[in-house]
């Protein structure tokens, strides 16, 4: 059997645009001549608005369940009540009743579109895609993998009485030795789910993003302002943000300006960004979220990328985000917290940037003020960081590993 006869299901419970890391899968597997199926959900608006511009796009097909509040407002609705319906009784039951449904809202829906569905290979993308992946992969009797982009139960908090880390530690414990395959986004991670469960032998596939011809080479930055760049998919707490803010504080002699991108509610203005950007908005520049293709072209323009992230969490402190592989298709220095995962990595590939204590805005403000002082080096480190991407660290090679994973594992059953 040939790739062209076989057919594989993604399944998330979040929407396509908010999940860069399934859509760079599913346009491998369909370039490799598999035939794909997404099974998706409505999370946010402007997530909703940006699938409208990415699907068009694609050779794959997208099924939305769980209803959304602009097209199916009653499903939404319905879905919702019974989410919390699920969340109550699993809360009340001490967390032994209703994993299934209450560990995210279109859990449900997911799980009868998705046993409706023949697949070769059915594939969850976060922890509510799991007990519909897992139960249909059973029904059918085809294999299943799950690609673990966080260190879920540890995601939220590493507080084990919190109803998050209860929930996904019980769908970990329940289906991960079920699965035929496990991917992880990070090493640290891959280690932590071996540990736990040592039968299974994680696959790590780094966030990292296709090389974009349209980014320039790096120009030298001699006598303009340092730029400064970090993203999210929300601005909020618990992103380090206020070490960048206070250092800047420390840093206000000298050039420079931050750039943050991402989503922000109105209340997170109000209640948390405005405290942060009072008297600095000359400095300090907010853009919108924008389609994850475009991030390595927009970042281009500024000078260090900032990975800011404060270990709150196990994973936190486990996960390589893809902001630092963004940075890097962007030709950005790299600035980053010393994490557990950061730190490794600035480890093993030193010439891209530099790391500072986590929470200490003194030792931040030092290294940005080392680049400002030695606008060479900081050249150099732009240079090489995308240099980095266009060799090694892109989705071109690391998309063979991927392949190559589904393959052993379609062969294997």
């Amino acid at each position: 059997m040939t790739s062209r006869d076989q057919n594989i299901l993604l399944v998330t419970t979040t929407q396509l645009s908010l999940n860069p890391r399934l859509v760079k899968e599913a346009d491998a597997l369909t370039d490799a001549g598999y035939t794909v199926t997404v099974i998706y959900a409505y999370w946010n608006k402007w997530g909703y608005e940006y699938d409208q511009l990415l699907l068009p796009q694609k050779k794959w097909r997208a099924i939305c369940v769980g209803g959304d509040p602009l097209l199916s407002p009653r499903l939404y609705y319905i879905s919702r009540v019974i989410h919390n319906l699920a969340l109550i009784f699993h809360r009340k039951s001490g967390g032994k009743l209703f994993t299934d449904i209450a560990i995210a809202r279109a859990s449900y829906f997911l799980n009868k579109a998705t046993r409706r569905l023949n697949a070769d290979l059915y594939v969850a993308h976060n922890p509510g895609a799991l007990p519909a992946v897992i139960k249909a992969s059973k029904k059918n009797r085809k294999p299943c993998g799950f690609d673990a982009e966080d260190f879920h139960r540890n995601e939220m908090s590493n507080n084990k009485s919190v109803q998050d880390v209860i929930l996904k530690t019980n769908i970990e414990n329940r289906y991960f030795p079920q699965l035929d395959y496990l991917s992880t986004s990070s090493p640290l991670i891959a280690s932590a789910y071996q540990k736990i469960f040592p039968d299974i032998k994680p696959t790590v596939l780094l966030n990292v993003f296709p090389a974009d011809a349209r980014v320039p080479e790096a120009v030298p930055n001699l006598d303009q302002p340092i730029r400064l760049f970090w993203f999210s998919q929300t601005i909020g707490i618990n992103r380090g943000l206020e070490d960048i803010i206070a250092a800047l504080e420390l840093l206000k002699e000298y050039p420079f300006q931050l750039h943050l991108l991402g989503h922000l509610s109105e209340a997170t203005k109000t209640n948390y960004v405005d405290g942060l950007v009072g008297g600095k908005e000359d400095q300090i520049h907010l853009h919108q979220p924008i389609p994850s293709d475009n991030l390595a072209v927009f970042s281009s323009q500024f000078d260090i990328g900032l990975a800011l992230e404060p270990a709150f969490s196990n994973n936190n402190n486990m996960a390589l985000s893809n902001k630092i592989f963004t940075y890097l298709q962007g030709g950005l220095a790299v600035v980053a917290s010393d994490t557990d995962a950061q730190l490794q990595f600035l480890n093993d590939y030193p010439a891209v940037g530099k790391a500072y204590k986590k929470g200490d805005a003194a030792l931040l403000a030092d290294v940005l003020l080392s680049y400002h002082l030695n606008r060479y080096e900081l050249l150099e480190a732009k240079k090489k960081a995308l240099q980095l991407a266009r060799q090694e660290l892109n989705w071109e090679n690391e998309s063979k590993t991927y392949l190559q994973l589904v393959k052993q594992t379609l062969k294997s059953k």
